[in-house]
């Protein structure tokens, strides 16, 4: 569906490299989203793919909202609330 141009560029675009997106999106699709442990490894491990410090704090405000509306879940989602500033 992709050529290898289109994962190029997004690599280029965002310094992040599409193997490590998509083993991101694999551990989405089993991951049980109202697990806070499982929830909390996802958060630490998006932040650390989208090379992002999250607080102590905004983990758990993200891990919270994550765990109580589950069914909005998705790689978006969470790179959104990374971007949000305080």
């Amino acid at each position: 569906m992709f050529g290898k141009g289109f994962f190029h560029n997004i690599e280029k675009k965002t310094g992040v490299k599409m193997t490590d997106v998509l083993k991101l999106a694999n551990s989405f699709q089993n991951a049980n989203f109202n697990d806070e442990q499982t929830v909390r490894r996802i958060v630490q491990e998006v932040s650390k793919v989208a090379n992002k410090t999250v607080t102590k704090e905004m983990e758990e405000q993200i891990v919270q909202t994550l765990v109580n509306d589950s069914k909005s879940v998705n790689f978006d989602t969470v790179a959104k609330m990374l971007d949000q500033k305080k």
